[in-house]
């Protein structure tokens, strides 16, 4: 994590640099915003993975709850700080805060006890990751769900703002207050997520979420002002309460020395599915018009929650059998095999 955020400060820093030599060309950006997201991806990863070594597993609601409560935050007010900046002082003043901002994360990052833990002598195959996923029971169809709520749900993020702007004719005002609906329900979603999640169980819990997510499209689509606002509270709520059990659930079931490689897996899945997904939601929008493509979203998203619906994860005492003692604080079993079966 320490070199990732170094990385992107560093390559972040040379583009005022640049910029004031006069050498700044749309190759060095595109070769940025290339490697930046790769390393946030090696970053996110990492974090995630690190997460359970950090914390009792009795804590892992609360502790996925807290980071993404920390990433809910910066990703609703970073922008609005982001613009600030550009038009008080200047576009590469801002981007030199941005870098100086992942040399405070190195340094916190750089700060971390982590726990020794103990080296594994056994080497594993690159799948290995989605074998674990894969080959446990619960995080199968979890897996399968998310994927598809993945490819769905990235066709409606990019279509928003052009359907409010072109086909609703909001104004900038109307769009500003829409996007800070989305942002304060994630926050009061990530807040109430611990408590949720033990109330129904991780396994209903994801599965309630991803529902709520999933509604957000057809509310859209009703053209009508409240609905628009309900649609955007559904879809910054569900994201914080289907997320965070869905986080506890893969760090709970999977081995300490397989969760990186785990959750690698994971987000090799998902983001693929998403960068699917954005790719659809512009074509479907294109061919026949952004109501349809919102529509079709969110019948995708459903399709999602149906796959995980008739799996274990719609079994409460399946789950507090397999998982939620650990969360109540006793510590589960290890797993005979490598599928992490219970």
């Amino acid at each position: 994590m320490v070199g990732a955020d170094l990385g992107r400060a560093g390559l972040l820093g040379a583009i005022p640099l640049l910029a004031a030599t006069g050498e700044l060309g749309m190759g060095y950006l595109y070769v940025v915003a290339v490697l930046v997201g790769a390393l946030t991806v090696v970053s996110d990863t990492a974090s995630l993975a690190m997460l359970p070594a950090l914390v009792r597993r009795e804590d892992l609601v609360d502790a996925n709850s807290a980071s993404m409560l920390s990433q809910t935050l910066a990703s609703t007010a970073g922008p609005s700080v982001g613009g600030l900046l550009v038009q008080a002082v200047s576009a590469p003043f801002a981007i030199v805060v941005d870098a100086v901002s992942f040399v405070g994360s190195a340094v916190a990052n750089l700060l971390i006890k982590e726990p020794v833990r103990e080296r594994q002598s056994q080497r594993h195959k690159p799948t290995v990751g989605f074998t674990e996923l894969f080959g446990d029971p619960v995080l199968k169809p979890l897996a399968r769900s998310a994927t598809v709520a993945a490819v769905a749900g990235a066709m409606q993020g990019p279509l928003v703002v052009l359907y409010l702007v072109r086909e609703l004719g909001w104004s900038a005002v109307q769009l500003g207050v829409a996007v800070t609906t989305l942002g304060v329900a994630s926050v009061v979603g990530a807040l109430v997520a611990p408590a949720y999640s033990r109330r129904l169980g991780m396994g209903r819990a994801y599965l309630v979420g991803q529902l709520v997510a999933s509604g957000a499209g057809f509310a859209l689509a009703l053209a009508w002002w409240p609905f628009v606002f309900v649609g955007q509270a559904m879809a910054g709520l569900g994201m914080a309460l289907y997320g965070v059990p869905q986080r506890a659930l893969r760090q709970a079931r999977v081995a300490d020395h397989l969760l990186g490689r785990t959750t690698a897996a994971w987000r090799t899945l998902v983001i693929g599915g998403q960068t699917v997904g954005a790719l659809a939601g512009g074509l479907v929008g294109t061919l026949l018009d952004l109501k349809a493509a919102l529509v079709i979203s969110s019948l995708g998203m459903l399709a999602g929650v149906a796959l995980a619906y008739y799996s274990p994860l719609r079994s409460r005492r399946l789950l507090e059998r397999n998982l939620e003692p650990a969360l109540e604080g006793v510590k589960p079993e290890p797993s005979s095999g490598s599928g992490g079966q219970p």
